[in-house]
């Protein structure tokens, strides 16, 4: 998975920019049904943290948002947070949410009702 991350109105380490790319990699083994023809892996994730105003100093500050494009779908989660890393757990949490659902919709229900199919026969 191709990871492309904007960072503004912040100064991130190189130990967290790795701990971001780290949480949204997990989600390739999630996206691992979509490969059908054995392509190599064309799944992108663009991913963007912030700092929403530079005068505040509580409250929901920081902003995490990610966008995973695949071929004919694609998939948003953003959150806001005190807590930077915080905000990048609940995206992948909600990326990893709404991969699971399409792919249960998508490729698990036409497997059960072929298995209905074939048990009356």
């Amino acid at each position: 998975m191709n990871i492309i991350l904007k960072i503004k109105n912040l100064k991130l380490t190189e130990s967290f920019i790795v701990f971001i790319k780290n949480k949204i990699g997990g989600i390739k083994k999630l996206l691992k049904g979509f490969n059908k023809d054995n392509q190599k892996d064309v799944s992108e994730a663009f991913v963007e943290v912030e700092k929403e105003t530079r005068h505040h100093k509580k409250g929901d500050i920081y902003r995490a948002e990610a966008k995973i494009n695949l071929p004919g779908k694609s998939f948003v989660a953003r959150a806001h947070g005190e807590d930077l890393g915080r905000a990048v757990v609940e995206v992948k949490d909600e990326l990893e949410r709404e991969i699971k659902k399409y792919k249960n919709k998508k490729i698990e229900i036409p497997l059960r009702k072929f298995r209905k199919t074939k048990d009356k026969f």
